[in-house]
């Protein structure tokens, strides 16, 4: 339902996109991840029809962005990180506004927008002014602008940007029935933890250049498996970190050989080390024997900033930054 394949988009100098090639098949929620100025606007502006890249091409549905861009527009719905509200109308009749002018006539225009109304949960506010919306309620109407012509695919840069805990969840959660409704989602965000939860495949891209594609726990076995341990302790950490730092520099193998800097809040302290149970087992048994008076310990699989980071760290050369 997306594809881009071979993009580039130059600005003078500035590499914004260089040789991006990804798909994302049918019902997919597709994070697009990367620091500001990564390339990720600027691949979704192309993929709107809103940009022409200097190379390559962006397909929605099988229709070219570049050659035949109504037909991608009658198929996608875009929501943009910075979008256009009227002060003058209320939520119907912004709704009613876009309606008409995807051409939406008569009952097919009535239905589609109490559609929208209902899905995004802004009935009862129908009669409000934009003006008087909330952030969160005005993030649901600029969905339900993307939505009204019921679109195949939709593209999301940073919707959840300056939401609230709470309307974060329900963007999620729309999100979700979007993708089980059949619809392909390609979405970025920093919030990559929500990503995490709700994506199905990511694409990190840096410098304009995709690193890696695919699920979470396939671009995690591409690397090297690592595990984030977490110990609590009845009293200050840092006693722990110093004999946990002399004890990995140790030469001989043993369970805390490879273990990286450790990250100390208080009485707990976290810190990466190669995914082996029976190798933290037995590190718990010797910091116990040493005496540390552990109360928990615990270690789970690389969260998505965790692999982000590390699929990030060095891969790319400064190349300047736009999108």
């Amino acid at each position: 339902m997306i594809e881009l394949r071979r993009v580039f988009r130059y600005f003078g100098q500035t590499r914004a996109v260089h040789d991006v090639s990804f798909d994302v098949q049918a019902g997919t929620v597709c994070g697009y991840i990367g620091p500001n100025g990564a390339g990720k606007t600027t691949s979704m502006r192309i993929l709107a029809t809103l940009d022409v890249p200097t190379g390559g091409d962006a397909y929605v549905d099988g229709f070219s962005c570049v050659l035949d861009p109504d037909r991608v527009r009658s198929r996608l719905g875009y929501m943009p990180d910075a979008y256009g509200t009227y002060s003058d109308v209320n939520c119907l009749e912004y709704l009613d506004f876009f309606a008409r002018s995807y051409g939406l006539v008569g009952r097919e225009r009535s239905q589609a927008i109490r559609r929208v109304l209902d899905f995004t949960r802004l009935e009862p506010l129908a009669e409000k002014p934009i003006d008087g919306l909330s952030k969160g309620m005005k993030q649901r109407l600029c969905l339900g602008r993307a939505l009204i012509h019921d679109p195949a695919v939709l593209v999301m840069d940073e919707p959840a940007a300056g939401l609230d805990p709470r309307a974060r969840i329900e963007l999620r959660d729309m999100i979700g029935q979007l993708a089980a409704d059949g619809k392909t989602v390609l979405i970025s965000s920093h919030i990559l933890t929500e990503l995490g939860e709700m994506c199905h495949q990511v694409a990190i891209i840096e410098q304009g250049q995709l690193l890696a594609v695919g699920s979470v726990d396939q671009i995690r076995r591409g690397q090297e498996p690592r595990n984030a341990v977490r110990i609590e302790l009845l009293g200050p950490a840092d006693p722990l970190a110093e004999w946990l730092r002399a004890r990995g520099a140790a030469t001989e193998p043993g369970p805390f050989k490879g273990i990286g800097e450790a990250k100390i809040e208080g009485a707990s302290l976290t810190f990466p080390h190669p995914a082996d149970r029976a190798a933290e087992s037995q590190m718990l048994r010797e910091i116990v024997m040493a005496g540390f008076p552990v109360i928990e310990f615990g270690s789970h699989e690389t969260s998505l900033e965790e692999v982000f980071m590390r699929v990030t760290e060095g891969q790319t050369a400064p190349e300047g930054s736009e999108g």
